[in-house]
């Protein structure tokens, strides 16, 4: 298979695999667990965890399988656009993401963890006994 193909393969894939974690992570990320010891309760929300992990994981996969930021950019903005449609209003009146404080950190959570792990370079490990050559500096005079 010829490179340039195997890259539209790919890219192909993530958009797709972006809109369908945006769907499935609408409906995921309310689930929660609940445990009431005595008189407390203490509400365990595993489901915009797992999320936001997915979201995070899904855009490096990106960024390396292509071996460029845009697959991680192109996977992120698909899984935006599908969790912005699915947080407005249908025609019915209903909401998948509505306006809790579990959504709040599901959408903002996914959008500053995202954005990070786009951004990231492809191989951003620290090499040592590597030397960079020294760059000329803009202001010299």
């Amino acid at each position: 298979m010829s490179d340039p193909l195997r890259r539209v393969l790919i890219l192909t894939g993530f958009v797709l695999m972006g809109f369908a974690i945006g769907v499935a992570g609408a409906f995921i990320q309310a689930q929660r667990v609940i445990l009431v010891i005595g008189d407390f309760v203490i509400v365990i929300p595993w489901g915009t965890a797992l999320m936001l992990v997915a979201i995070i994981l899904t855009t490096r996969l990106a960024t390396i399988a292509s071996g460029t930021r845009w697959a991680g950019w192109l996977f992120f903005t698909c899984w935006l656009a599908a969790t912005v449609l699915l947080s407005a209003d249908s025609p019915s009146g209903d909401l998948a993401i509505s306006s809790g404080a579990r959504q709040m950190v599901y959408l903002f959570g996914g959008i500053v963890l995202g954005t990070a792990a786009a951004t990231l370079p492809v191989d951003f490990r620290i090499r040592k006994g590597t030397k960079r050559a020294p760059q000329p500096s803009v202001f010299v005079q």
